[in-house]
């Protein structure tokens, strides 16, 4: 087996970065936010503009991690955590209010004000952990000064907009989307709650617990009800199951109760995606991890004991018509299965291994001396530093300890019947070495513990459904013999990478492969003799051509042996029209060798130049035939600039973020290493991975390493400490790292 092994520690900057020096939501780092009004009795106007609820902003400048942003619209926010007596209340800030202008492509910075957690971690630490399983918004810490005086920390939390059902969901910038909290508010004397019950076909009937924050769609809010109440057994065609599983077993472990499973049924989303599906997305977690101790009736928070947190049912609102989302669940025994799994994962991977704690530690030592600074502060210092693990305060303003709470969790869950089921195990999955376009491929996998059902999830594009394909142990679906452990199927794959996952359950339990699935999947590379190589939709200093031009650029590549006339074949960014342009006739590529196709709308210049840009947002490029068959689809999102996208291995591998190899193969090594045979020193699985990693050294090797970003940055360190490491990368960059021992080096992916 090949590794990688340094020849010498240099390291290459291959890159240079225009921008912001920081990421706006970098968890590793607090954002600093100087707001400047000119109106001096600003906060008695934003008080005004909150009690009239018409949208109105006060304008001022702002200063965000050191960039300057004229003319941007503030408001206050929020409905429990606001007061006109708060000395810091919650934020809105619009960058756009005025100007166009954003930060890293973001609009609208929310912030709330931490009322209501003595330990500053909950909402933070809360969607860092949701994220591992379903898009959730990404949040950091910001620190906020008004016209010179220093207000304190708070959670920045991005915007569920149109910005963000385009860039997470597949959703359209103008798919219907409802916030699903009570316009005016939950509490007493409300009476209409975001249930998802069936109010019937009138849409003004659900006014009061819902908003929509689209331009249109209250007309799909009666048919979904009516569909999850009275036609259950279609669930998959209008809502995405598996994101409702995992938003009500996130809630369960996490004893969110100030949402969908708590008394008010509120603080999430749902948005409509592209395949006319709902999504359930959540948000506002400052009550998460037993903030919110209310676990029925009404009235407000208060009145739950930290046992009835810790022992909550792990089956909470069975049967219940009143949160029909949770009852056409359980009433589905697969579903019900499914989400006693995706409890165990949340369980297993963030309470058991004590990395909530780690992460929460983290945070707090992060803002430690801003939270000590707080001219104002709603809890004390003290209460800040013990609420991590202890409960802090008396009477209705206590709050349980975050350890206290999700480590009770644990221990009753791990103690219940239902959660020590046996699950089948799934093992030895395996597919062809090499997949051709347009052909059918065998996918096979050794499933044990009496699996009475088994199924391969599949999708040829991300924006796709998984579409689900039973697997058999009959000896007739390429399986090998009936009845020896190996179950098989047949799948036909298109153009792109194929996506796929593993589910497998026996009559008690079920499991997953990869286990967040299917938030995680793995990826099957796809390939043709001529497929797209590697794109740059962001060059700025890459490679110019022939007039100069650092435009955007698509490298192709032959697989082959031979030379191949492409003339005829077709290039497009667009799903409805595969012949957008056509590649000039007799263009030869040549035997493994490169073409590059500069993407510029510059058809008048010597050379290929395509009639379409690329956008460096994201989008999806395809490539056809001569018969306008489609040989090659590759779907990029957030491009930066001077990183290409492409394969690794160079012509056959799946997609990843690397160096520039303008017309040569995609080595994607950013320092001088050598290929050399090399015994096993340690292992990365799973890799590629979209949270966390693990580690594993053989016995007699000490886990010392390093980890280095593609520029050549050490990122990670770790000196002697275990022959296992556990490493949580949800928050890091996706791409390529090198993962460094004392004699070896293997790539890590982080998608």
């Amino acid at each position: 087996m090949k590794h990688l092994k340094l020849s010498s520690l240099v390291i290459f900057t291959f890159l240079t970065f225009v921008g912001k020096g920081q990421d706006l939501y970098d968890l590793n780092n607090i954002t600093t936010i100087e707001l400047t009004f000119w109106d001096s009795n600003w906060d008695a106007t934003l008080d005004t503009y909150y009690a009239n609820d018409l949208g109105e902003r006060l304008v001022a400048n702002a200063v965000i991690n050191g960039v300057v942003f004229d003319s941007v619209g503030v408001k206050y926010k929020g409905n429990s955590t606001y007061s006109t007596s708060n000395f810091k209340n919650p934020l809105n800030i619009d960058l756009e209010y005025v100007k166009n202008q954003d930060y890293d492509g973001f609009t609208t910075l929310k912030l709330s004000n931490i009322g209501k957690d003595p330990s500053y971690v909950r909402e933070v630490l809360s969607y860092k952990i949701g994220r591992q399983y379903m898009d959730m918004p990404l949040s950091n810490y910001a620190t906020v000064t008004i016209n010179g005086t220093y207000y304190g920390v708070y959670s920045s939390s991005e915007s569920i907009n149109s910005d963000f059902q385009k860039k997470y969901v597949h959703a359209s910038k103008n798919n219907t989307r409802f916030k699903c909290n009570p316009p005016a508010g939950a509490g007493p004397g409300v009476t209409t709650l975001p249930s998802l019950e069936y109010l019937g076909t009138d849409s003004s009937s659900y006014f009061d617990g819902y908003e929509l924050k689209s331009d249109y769609g209250w007309g799909d809010l009666p048919i979904f009800t009516n569909n999850l109440v009275n036609n259950p057994s279609s669930l998959e065609s209008f809502l995405d199951i598996d994101r409702a599983i995992w938003m009500i077993a996130f809630d369960n472990v996490m004893s969110n109760l100030d949402s969908y499973l708590g008394p008010f049924k509120q603080n999430y989303y749902l948005i409509k995606d592209d395949n006319d599906r709902m999504l359930p997305i959540i948000w506002d977690l400052n009550e998460s991890i037993g903030g919110f101790t209310m676990i029925s009736g009404g009235g407000g928070p208060g009145g739950g004991g930290v046992t009835s947190l810790t022992q909550m049912d792990l089956f909470l609102r069975d049967g219940d018509t009143g949160y029909p989302l949770v009852k056409a669940i359980f009433d589905n025994p697969i579903y019900k299965r499914m989400y006693v799994a995706h409890v165990k994962t949340i369980v297993e991977e963030n309470i058991i291994t004590n990395t909530y704690y780690t992460d929460g530690q983290d945070l707090q030592a992060l803002i430690d001396s801003y939270v000590q600074s707080e001219p104002n502060p709603f809890y004390s210092y003290s209460y800040f530093t013990s609420n991590l693990t202890s409960a802090v305060g008396t009477g209705p303003n206590s709050k349980y300890g975050v350890a206290q709470i999700l480590n009770g969790r644990s221990s009753y869950l791990q103690g219940l019947t239902a959660y020590n089921y046996t699950a089948p195990d799934i093992s030895n999955i395996s597919i062809p070495t090499s997949v051709m376009a347009n052909s059918t491929i065998t996918i096979t996998a050794d499933i044990t513990t009496s699996p009475s059902y088994v199924y391969v999830g599949y999708r040829l594009s991300n924006a796709s459904v998984f579409q689900k394909v039973e697997m058999f142990d009959d000896g007739a679906h390429n399986d090998g013999g009936a009845g020896d452990g190996t179950f098989g199927t047949d799948i036909t794959v298109g153009a792109s990478e194929v996506e796929y996952y593993i589910y497998a359950e026996n009559t008690n339990a079920g499991k997953f492969s990869p286990v967040r699935a299917e938030h995680e999947f793995y990826t099957i590379a796809v390939g043709s003799d001529v497929v797209i190589n590697e794109l740059s939709a962001s060059n700025a200093s890459i490679q110019a051509d022939d007039d100069g031009e650092f435009d955007d650029w698509i490298e192709l590549y032959n697989n082959t042996n031979l030379d191949i006339n492409i003339g005829g074949y077709y290039l497009s960014d667009e799903s409805s029209d595969l012949t957008k342009w056509k590649i000039p006739d007799n263009t030869i590529i040549g035997a493994n060798d490169y073409l590059i196709i500069w993407a510029d709308k510059d058809t008048l210049q010597l050379g290929l130049h395509a009639n379409f840009k690329l956008s460096a947002s994201g989008e999806t490029l395809y490539l056809s035939n001569v018969s306008e068959v489609l040989l090659d689809e590759i779907t990029f999102d957030n491009q930066t600039t001077d990183v290409t996208y492409g394969r690794f291995p160079n012509g056959t591998g799946p997609f990843m973020y690397m160096n520039p190899t303008f017309s040569s193969e995609n080595s994607n090594n950013p320092i001088g290493i050598e290929e050399v045979m090399e015994t096993n020193d340690f292992e990365i699985y799973p890799n590629p991975t979209k949270s966390l990693v693990n580690i594993v050294f053989e016995k007699d090797n000490k886990s010392s390493f390093e980890i280095y970003d593609i520029l050549g940055n050490r990122i990670y360190e770790s000196f002697n400490s275990n022959q296992s490491v556990q490493i949580n990368v949800s928050n890091w960059s996706r791409g390529m790292y090198l993962v460094k021992s004392s004699n070896r080096i293997e790539k890590l992916i982080v998608q």
